[in-house]
Protein backbone atom coordinates (compact mmCIF):
# COMPACT_ATOMS: atom_id res chain seq x y z
CA UNK A 1 0.00 0.00 0.00
CA UNK A 2 1.18 3.55 -0.66
CA UNK A 3 2.01 6.04 2.11
CA UNK A 4 -0.92 8.35 2.85
CA UNK A 5 1.37 11.36 3.33
CA UNK A 6 2.52 11.28 -0.31
CA UNK A 7 -1.08 10.82 -1.48
CA UNK A 8 -2.08 13.86 0.55
CA UNK A 9 0.44 16.11 -1.23
CA UNK A 10 -0.44 15.06 -4.77
CA UNK A 11 -4.21 14.69 -4.88
CA UNK A 12 -6.86 17.40 -4.92
CA UNK A 13 -9.16 17.70 -1.92
CA UNK A 14 -12.08 15.69 -3.36
CA UNK A 15 -9.71 12.96 -4.57
CA UNK A 16 -8.19 12.77 -1.09
CA UNK A 17 -11.60 12.17 0.45
CA UNK A 18 -12.30 9.39 -2.03
CA UNK A 19 -8.97 7.67 -1.32
CA UNK A 20 -9.44 8.09 2.45
CA UNK A 21 -12.94 6.58 2.28
CA UNK A 22 -11.55 3.59 0.40
CA UNK A 23 -8.84 3.10 3.02
CA UNK A 24 -11.14 3.71 5.97
CA UNK A 25 -14.91 4.32 5.70
CA UNK A 26 -14.82 6.32 8.95
CA UNK A 27 -12.33 8.77 7.40
CA UNK A 28 -15.11 10.72 5.72
CA UNK A 29 -16.17 11.95 9.18
CA UNK A 30 -12.65 13.18 9.89
CA UNK A 31 -12.35 15.43 6.83
CA UNK A 32 -13.30 19.06 6.30
CA UNK A 33 -14.64 20.90 3.34
CA UNK A 34 -11.96 22.94 1.62
CA UNK A 35 -12.58 26.24 3.48
CA UNK A 36 -14.18 24.78 6.63
CA UNK A 37 -12.57 25.19 10.04
CA UNK A 38 -12.64 22.44 12.68
CA UNK A 39 -15.24 24.35 14.73
CA UNK A 40 -17.61 24.29 11.73
CA UNK A 41 -17.20 20.55 11.21
CA UNK A 42 -20.08 18.13 11.44
CA UNK A 43 -20.96 16.73 14.87
CA UNK A 44 -20.01 13.22 13.68
CA UNK A 45 -16.39 14.22 13.25
CA UNK A 46 -13.89 11.78 14.73
CA UNK A 47 -10.77 13.05 16.49
CA UNK A 48 -7.99 11.12 18.18
CA UNK A 49 -5.62 11.99 21.01
CA UNK A 50 -3.87 8.77 21.94
CA UNK A 51 -0.36 7.98 23.12
CA UNK A 52 1.42 4.80 24.18
CA UNK A 53 4.72 4.95 26.04
CA UNK A 54 6.99 2.13 27.21
CA UNK A 55 9.73 3.15 29.59
CA UNK A 56 11.09 3.26 33.13
CA UNK A 57 9.71 5.22 36.06
CA UNK A 58 12.02 8.09 37.02
CA UNK A 59 10.98 8.56 40.64
CA UNK A 60 8.48 7.44 43.26
CA UNK A 61 4.88 8.46 42.42
CA UNK A 62 3.59 11.51 44.29
CA UNK A 63 0.08 12.47 45.40
CA UNK A 64 -0.94 15.95 44.29
CA UNK A 65 -4.11 17.93 43.82
CA UNK A 66 -6.89 18.44 46.35
CA UNK A 67 -9.30 16.17 48.22
CA UNK A 68 -11.94 16.84 45.56
CA UNK A 69 -9.51 16.38 42.63
CA UNK A 70 -6.65 14.08 43.67
CA UNK A 71 -3.99 13.04 41.17
CA UNK A 72 -0.89 10.86 41.28
CA UNK A 73 2.03 11.93 39.12
CA UNK A 74 5.31 10.30 38.16
CA UNK A 75 7.98 10.75 35.51
CA UNK A 76 8.67 8.23 32.77
CA UNK A 77 11.87 7.96 30.73
CA UNK A 78 11.89 6.79 27.11
CA UNK A 79 14.99 6.47 24.93
CA UNK A 80 15.77 7.02 21.27
CA UNK A 81 18.93 5.49 19.84
CA UNK A 82 20.87 7.05 16.97
CA UNK A 83 23.63 5.58 14.83
CA UNK A 84 25.80 7.98 12.86
CA UNK A 85 27.53 7.23 9.56
CA UNK A 86 30.84 7.03 11.43
CA UNK A 87 29.45 4.06 13.36
CA UNK A 88 29.17 6.04 16.59
CA UNK A 89 25.95 5.50 18.53
CA UNK A 90 24.11 7.91 20.76
CA UNK A 91 21.06 7.80 22.99
CA UNK A 92 18.59 10.58 23.77
CA UNK A 93 16.33 10.33 26.80
CA UNK A 94 12.92 12.01 26.87
CA UNK A 95 11.14 12.56 30.20
CA UNK A 96 7.35 12.47 30.31
CA UNK A 97 5.10 13.67 33.12
CA UNK A 98 2.37 11.08 33.73
CA UNK A 99 -0.83 12.08 35.57
CA UNK A 100 -3.26 9.48 36.91
CA UNK A 101 -6.80 10.63 37.77
CA UNK A 102 -8.81 7.36 37.65
CA UNK A 103 -9.41 6.40 41.32
CA UNK A 104 -8.61 2.67 41.15
CA UNK A 105 -5.61 3.16 38.84
CA UNK A 106 -4.38 6.09 40.93
CA UNK A 107 -4.37 3.95 44.09
CA UNK A 108 -2.56 1.05 42.38
CA UNK A 109 0.10 3.36 40.95
CA UNK A 110 0.71 5.07 44.29
CA UNK A 111 0.90 1.76 46.19
CA UNK A 112 2.80 -0.50 43.79
CA UNK A 113 4.77 1.55 41.25
CA UNK A 114 8.41 2.24 42.09
CA UNK A 115 11.40 4.08 40.68
CA UNK A 116 13.16 2.14 37.92
CA UNK A 117 10.17 -0.11 37.20
CA UNK A 118 9.28 -0.69 33.58
CA UNK A 119 5.71 0.27 32.60
CA UNK A 120 3.54 0.70 29.52
CA UNK A 121 1.26 3.75 29.66
CA UNK A 122 -1.75 4.28 27.42
CA UNK A 123 -3.34 7.72 27.60
CA UNK A 124 -3.73 11.11 26.00
CA UNK A 125 -1.53 14.18 25.82
CA UNK A 126 -2.66 17.42 27.44
CA UNK A 127 -1.24 20.93 27.38
CA UNK A 128 -1.64 23.66 29.95
CA UNK A 129 0.12 26.47 31.75
CA UNK A 130 1.13 27.41 35.27
CA UNK A 131 2.13 30.75 36.73
CA UNK A 132 5.54 30.72 38.44
CA UNK A 133 7.06 33.89 39.87
CA UNK A 134 4.73 35.99 37.71
CA UNK A 135 5.78 34.16 34.52
CA UNK A 136 3.49 31.84 32.62
CA UNK A 137 5.11 28.48 31.90
CA UNK A 138 3.74 25.95 29.39
CA UNK A 139 3.17 22.40 30.61
CA UNK A 140 2.72 19.09 28.83
CA UNK A 141 1.41 15.97 30.53
CA UNK A 142 0.19 12.50 29.68
CA UNK A 143 -3.14 11.61 31.32
CA UNK A 144 -3.00 7.85 31.86
CA UNK A 145 -6.05 5.75 31.00
CA UNK A 146 -4.30 2.40 31.51
CA UNK A 147 -0.93 1.31 32.91
CA UNK A 148 0.66 -2.11 32.59
CA UNK A 149 3.28 -2.94 35.21
CA UNK A 150 6.30 -5.07 34.24
CA UNK A 151 8.24 -6.95 36.89
CA UNK A 152 11.71 -8.44 36.58
CA UNK A 153 14.09 -10.18 38.93
CA UNK A 154 15.81 -6.83 39.54
CA UNK A 155 12.71 -5.04 40.93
Amino acid sequence: MFPLRSVHRVLKHKDKISILEQLNPIARYATFEENQTPSEATPMEKTLNQITLLGRVGGEPQKRGSLEHPVVIFSLATHTHYKYESGETSQKTDWHRISVFKPSLRDLVFSYLHKGQRVLVNGRITYGSVKEDGNIKSTTSIVADDIIFFHSGEN
